[in-house]
């Protein structure tokens, strides 16, 4: 498998993520960028999700797909709306308040430091599905057709 290089200018991996970024700050998308696609993939699909909480799967906190192959990141502040404007065909699905879009770190005080995966894969195929999937939904779809993937980590704690 291919790996991707995914990078924020917020900050780095294994660094800890801005308050702006967080439920603590401004809970906006912070901004990514990515290189090493796949010439043959036909779309991406992007899951933040939080291992460390305290449910029984991670805490999703993201959940963004059919993202144009051809783009090199998201801007920060992605609106928060199941269709995109800009990336064009990008849809968004529901994280783990059931709620469309980012939402960011809001770990429990005390619970130590929580790590939150940016995991992008490449596809081999357009995803014939619609806005409004689940984690779960999305990489069952998407299941055979990662040509590569990559991952960010940033850390935060209250």
């Amino acid at each position: 498998m291919i790996n991707l290089n995914v990078t924020s200018a917020a900050f780095t991996n294994g660094a800890v993520i801005p308050t702006r970024f967080t439920g603590d700050g401004e809970d906006v998308s912070p901004p990514l960028q990515w290189t090493g696609i796949p010439t043959n993939a036909k779309e991406l699909a992007l899951i933040v999700d939080d291992p460390d909480a305290p449910t029984a799967n991670p805490w999703v906190h993201w959940v963004i797909y059919k993202i144009p192959a051809t783009e090199i990141g998201l801007p920060e502040n992605v609106a928060k709306t199941t269709a995109l404007l800009q990336p064009v065909g990008t849809v968004q699905g529901r994280n783990s308040w059931g709620t469309t879009g980012y939402r960011g770190p809001a770990p429990p005080r005390g619970g130590g430091v929580h790590h939150y995966h940016f995991k992008l894969y490449a596809l081999d195929k357009a995803l014939p599905v619609g806005a409004g999937m689940d984690k779960n939904q999305l990489l069952n779809a998407i299941s055979g057709h990662v040509l590569a993937q990559g991952e960010l980590v940033g850390t935060y704690q209250r």
